[in-house]
């Protein structure tokens, strides 16, 4: 595969990562209304909820096939880049809290309709913002990576 074809597939690559983990780290803070997520006359809450139901396995295919293809076009130098290891470990590290804390978490809260004194409902759905908060720090960790790329050792 040519390395012309790398400023293509990185950018489709972190479209797509970008666009798996929006509505994960999103989410949370349209639970601070009591309607329910679901009910929102928003677009983009609308569409985040739509992404989070049905867009994750097609981004995920795709962020698989273009991983596939950069590693193809990087071969062996990725493992000279020790930045673009530890990013790759963040990466990581953030799919699995978004897939096995924040998702289940998130479809249990986003489709109850919270009263005002729901003190248990309010306290989760803050906890969810919390890890919205760290794995938008990961993002924001993993973009000054890419954007500085340290030499780590």
């Amino acid at each position: 595969m040519p390395t012309t074809l790398l400023p293509v597939l990185l950018g489709a690559h972190i479209a797509l990562a970008v666009g798996l983990f929006l509505p994960s780290i999103l989410l949370p803070f349209t639970l601070r209304t009591r309607r329910a997520a679901v009910e929102s006359d928003s677009p983009v809450v609308r569409g985040l909820l739509w992404s989070q139901t049905h867009g994750t396995l097609v981004m995920g295919a795709g962020l698989a096939l273009t991983g596939i293809g950069l590693l193809a076009v990087l071969g062996p130098t990725i493992v000279q880049q020790p930045w673009l290891l530890v990013a790759l470990a963040i990466y990581a590290a953030n799919l699995a809290l978004a897939f096995f804390i924040q998702r289940p978490n998130l479809r249990r809260l986003v489709g109850i309709k919270a009263a005002a004194d729901d003190r248990s409902w309010k306290e989760r759905a803050r906890r969810q913002r919390y890890v919205s908060y760290l794995m938008a720090g990961l993002v924001g960790t993993i973009g000054f990576l890419m954007s500085s790329k340290p030499t780590l050792w």
